[in-house]
């Protein structure tokens, strides 16, 4: 089975187009499970112009893991990551979803795609106890970013504790090239515990209904773009930032401290002319967008939410830009505090 809708034999059982899979073992980090998602792991652009058959694999797997240095958390994910994997087709093709339910979980899951055309987005048709798998087909036929997650009641709670990742539709002549691509969401936790606890942490079912998160995270929690899987590109590259809101509440104003998007597609639409030059991009929970820049000058710039209070409560992440300075671009002495903000 692959990851990158690289052919396979023709006779090995498995379709050519096979662009996620299900992960059976857990990240461990410093004997600490890990479900943080590194945002280079996504699956490279499409190549072929027609439609093909393409298989997608998931399983909700529920796992006590970091949130942050000294803190666990029950989360439920699908694959072992936040967000869960990026699912890339194109227009036309035809996508069978598979949804096995961990045996080990404690929770019904499903999977709702908002790229698909029919009722509840597959949500009914994989809604799965522990133990059961399920299955639909779709034809995707509207080109964009789109999110998908869990839609059991009560749904936000699922989204909340990980359950959603991006499917990207890549219209018939695909995306225009770039050096980097990323894969980035924001999610929101509510935990009894005040931020900063120590220990296994408990979810608040009485903060999430008054939209109160206690942490605010990229690719799943605190440190996870910062501590372990920093951005990185060099100058005079080119990158594309997938960027999605899980939430399940609250809006984000993503920006890049220091950088400009020179394009941007608004609620992820791919056949809309996108914006231009542009400083932030809103993103409402259950959206998602595109966003691509050219790298002048190196340093390291800072991914937040320009609601910047969400800064303290564990929403950052870094791109690392290595190379030549451009002391006629930016020219400033040496300092502790280059990244700004």
């Amino acid at each position: 089975m692959n990851m990158g809708g690289m052919a396979m034999p023709t006779n090995s059982g498995v379709p050519a187009n096979t662009l996620s899979q299900r992960l059976y073992s857990i990240n461990v980090r410093n004997g600490v499970a890990d479900i943080a998602h590194d945002p280079t792991d996504l699956p490279p652009p499409i190549v072929r112009r027609t439609p093909d058959k393409v298989v997608v694999e998931l399983e909700t797997v529920e796992v006590e893991a970091r949130l942050d240095e000294h803190t666990t958390y029950q989360f439920w994910t699908f694959n072992g990551r936040v967000p869960g994997p990026f699912v890339r087709v194109r227009v036309g093709d035809t996508v069978e979803v598979h949804l096995k339910n961990n045996e080990n979980s404690t929770m019904m899951h499903n999977v709702d795609f908002h790229a698909v055309n029919g009722p509840g987005g597959g949500a009914g048709a994989t809604s799965s106890n522990p133990g059961e798998e399920h299955h639909f087909t779709f034809k995707p036929l509207n080109p964009g970013i789109y999110v998908y997650h869990c839609a059991v009641a009560p749904v936000a709670m699922h989204i909340s504790n990980g359950m959603y990742g991006l499917i990207l539709v890549e219209p018939e002549e695909g995306l225009k090239p770039v050096d980097h691509e990323f894969y980035v969401m924001q999610g929101e936790l509510y935990t009894e515990e005040a931020f900063g606890t120590a220990g296994l942490l408990n979810q608040s079912y009485d903060k999430l209904l008054n939209e109160t998160p206690e942490y605010y995270v990229l690719n799943g929690h605190v440190g996870a773009l910062t501590d372990h899987y920093p951005l990185k590109a060099k100058v005079g590259e080119t990158v594309r930032i997938f960027f999605g809101v899980g939430g399940p509440n609250k809006t984000s104003s993503f920006h890049v401290i220091g950088e400009i998007f020179d394009r941007a597609y608004q609620l992820g639409s791919v056949t809309s002319a996108p914006i231009e030059n542009v400083q932030s991009i809103v993103v409402p929970p259950g959206s998602a967008n595109i966003v691509e820049f050219k790298l002048d000058v190196p340093g390291r710039y800072v991914l937040v939410d320009h609601a910047l209070s969400r800064a303290e409560r564990g929403l950052a992440g870094y791109l690392i830009v290595e190379g030549d300075a451009k002391p006629d671009l930016f020219d400033a002495p040496p300092n502790d505090n280059a990244s700004g903000h």
